[in-house]
């Protein structure tokens, strides 16, 4: 199922925060969208999941734009999960991840045999079987993101976007996240379209790489290609050591310094020269 951003402007309001952006999301792949706070990644993935209307611009699913897609027919083929969902409370997790297959119920809401076997399999890929009928308001912070994984997975969809999935999450469990993701994505070919606010954990799951920075694409590409200093330095204003990851052979950035404008720089060599 393919996936195409053409000349898109999305804003709020008056302002502008994405600007003429185009972009294909490759087929079967873990994309990641990186870049520093404010500079549109979040907005993007909520204009893909159709929570934003564009301004400019069209989303393309198999080369229908999503919005003539009916709301039901969308979420069929692709799933959202925003950053810091909630749900009401008293919710068990079997609760939570049945609503993932709402978009395949038949219109009296009755549910299937197929629907039984969703959900078991979704519980059993996030390894939440045993944890099933307990409130989701008992589970550990990890314990929860999987729960929410598990929904979207329920789904059943080609695509799922994620927004920053390990936020809030101690190494352990971000760690875990992440290895739940590469599973479900080798194992099941499922797009994978997140975003992520650690360039380390970007380059090392990714297959590839989106640098977002000011509304507009910087660069894209495998992590190997597109993890340079001077990407670091103009996107995330930092700047950084790149080597090689001894262990799995990814990019991997080590920030030294808040990275001087040239004006900047200037002016302190003239100060310190007298």
């Amino acid at each position: 199922m393919k996936l195409k951003i053409d000349q898109l402007a999305l804003g709020y309001g008056p302002q502008i925060v994405i600007r003429d952006l185009t972009y294909e999301v490759r087929e079967g792949s873990i994309t990641t969208l990186i870049g520093r706070n404010g500079s549109g990644k979040s907005t993007l993935l909520r204009a893909i999941g159709r929570l934003l209307r564009p301004e400019r611009g069209a989303i393309l699913l198999d080369g229908k734009a999503i919005g003539s897609v009916p709301t039901r027919q969308l979420a069929q083929r692709l799933a959202i999960l925003p950053q810091g969902p909630t749900a009401p409370d008293g919710v068990t997790v079997r609760n939570l991840v049945e609503h993932g297959r709402y978009p395949h119920r038949t219109f009296l809401g009755l549910k299937s045999e197929e629907d039984h076997r969703t959900v078991a399999w979704a519980l059993g890929q996030t390894g939440l079987m045993e944890l099933a009928d307990r409130p989701l308001s008992q589970l550990s912070g990890g314990q929860q993101q999987r729960a929410w994984i598990a929904m979207a997975l329920a789904q059943d969809t080609d695509i799922i976007l994620l927004d920053e999935p390990t936020t809030f999450l101690d190494v352990a469990y971000q760690l875990e996240m992440m290895e739940l993701l590469r599973r479900l994505n080798r194992e099941n070919g499922t797009t994978i379209l997140m975003v992520l606010h650690d360039i380390n954990q970007a380059a090392q799951y990714s297959d590839q790489l989106v640098a977002v920075a000011d509304g507009r694409i910087y660069a894209a590409g495998p992590p190997a290609d597109l993890v340079t200093a001077a990407m670091v330095h103009d996107v995330f204003g930092l700047d950084a050591d790149i080597i090689t990851d001894p262990r799995t052979g990814a990019p991997l950035c080590i920030p030294y310094a808040l990275a001087r404008a040239p004006a900047e720089t200037e002016e302190r060599r003239v100060e310190a020269h007298g």
